[in-house]
């Protein structure tokens, strides 16, 4: 039974056979003659076939060798191709991204950045799919994504998670008085059009707790599944909106200047907790490792931005 050929053996045996001599095999692998000879006459002991016969003084391949060169030449050239694949996907240049999004980074962070990270790779395939925060987690706990951006999670063991706590931003009107504000509280909103998430929402429950907190009234007139529609309610001057950064950053980034909306920080303190989440049993590709990297400094930028 074959157990031990080595790719330096079937190596040693193509060149052999190509160029006709050992010695020209050496001489084109860059190794000693009795090297060469010592790999052939190895294979043709564990294939239990002799390979070559020496015929007037020149090496003669038996009809053995001629049939097996084929075989040797179809797994070398595997080899190479396997070879030069994991290599492109070492350097970024091959694989496929599965990234499942929460609907405030979907519209325009997420397909901006995905698209950077790209530009320049062609033969990587995407899949990018906007749902839910608990089913983005259920997806990446399944190991179905490799990255998933979300609401932070309860902690769990098969979640790898990079946590961010992200401060919401006041969206006004350019030239409304309360633009001229550094900051935004409450009480500069009681009683004015508000648009907001809809009921139950972690961000509508924070953000009524912090008018409560300066006995300001919250009119809630518009009542929203995210916060792209409400900037353009803004623009349009019919209400004001405490929206995550995320959301804000994309819409100064991709609207046109001047801006229609300002922000300002919000005070006290709305708080999105936002993770990049990635399966913790499952050692992540190299794309998924470096665009989490890209997609975490994103997220720092942000952070800073307001």
């Amino acid at each position: 039974m074959v157990q031990n050929v080595s790719i330096r053996q079937l190596q040693a045996f193509r060149e052999v056979m190509r160029a006709g001599s050992v010695s020209d095999a050496a001489r084109i692998l860059g190794r000693t003659q009795p090297a060469v000879s010592a790999l052939i006459a190895n294979l043709e002991a564990e294939l239990e076939l002799p390979l070559f016969r020496r015929q007037r003084g020149k090496l003669e391949p038996t009809p053995e060798a001629k049939f097996f060169v084929e075989e040797a030449e179809a797994i070398l050239d595997r080899l190479s191709l396997s070879t030069r694949t994991m290599k492109e996907i070492g350097a970024l240049e091959k694989g496929r991204l599965n990234v499942a999004c929460m609907p405030a980074a979907a519209t325009m962070m997420m397909p901006r950045l995905l698209g950077e990270f790209l530009k320049d790779k062609p033969d990587v395939k995407a899949s990018l799919m906007m749902r839910a925060s608990p089913v983005i987690e259920e997806w990446v706990l399944s190991q179905q994504y490799d990255i998933g951006l979300a609401e932070t999670p309860s902690p769990s063991s098969a979640l790898k998670a990079d946590n961010f706590e992200l401060d919401c931003v006041c969206a006004v009107p350019q030239g409304d008085a309360l633009a001229d504000l550094e900051a935004i509280e409450p009480r500069h909103l009681s009683g004015r059009p508000m648009a907001a998430l809809q009921e139950g929402h972690p961000n509508l429950i924070a953000t009524k707790a912090a008018f409560a907190s300066q006995k300001a009234t919250f009119e809630h007139r518009f009542e929203l599944r995210t916060f792209h529609p409400a900037l353009t309610l803004v623009e349009q001057e019919l209400c004001y909106c405490v929206c995550d950064p995320i959301t804000a950053a994309g819409y100064l980034k991709t609207s046109p200047t001047p801006h229609p909306i300002v922000f300002r920080p919000f005070r006290p303190r709305v708080v999105l907790e936002v993770s990049v989440l990635q399966p913790a049993h499952r050692p992540p590709s190299v794309l998924a490792t470096e665009f989490a990297g890209q997609l975490c400094a994103e997220l720092e930028e942000i952070n800073q931005l307001f």
